[in-house]
């Protein structure tokens, strides 16, 4: 299953926060093809029926069933861009 690194939780928690309309809610991951391709992410205020749910200390990431099997054993982590964003990145886990 995916994890995320601290800086990741910090900005999952940070964008959900800005949603007030989905404050229970996180954001989804979705895509298909290998690990190096492109995910979209969404902010939403729940999974999809399908979805897997990855929470740690409050955030929360839910995965389309491609992601989620694309994603499996992958790190999701989280860095500012320098401009007042966060760039995500997928990394091998170990």
């Amino acid at each position: 299953m995916l994890t995320l690194t601290e800086q990741a939780t910090s900005a999952v928690k940070t964008i959900t926060a800005q949603f007030p309309e989905v404050a229970d809610g996180g954001v989804r991951i979705q895509g298909s093809g290998s690990p190096e391709s492109q995910f979209q992410l969404t902010v939403v205020p729940g999974p999809e029926p399908a979805d897997a749910v990855v929470e740690n200390d409050g955030a929360r990431v839910y995965l389309d069933t491609e992601a989620a099997v694309v994603l499996d054993d992958r790190v999701l982590d989280a860095q500012p861009d320098g401009q007042g964003g966060v760039q995500f990145a997928v990394t091998s886990q170990g």
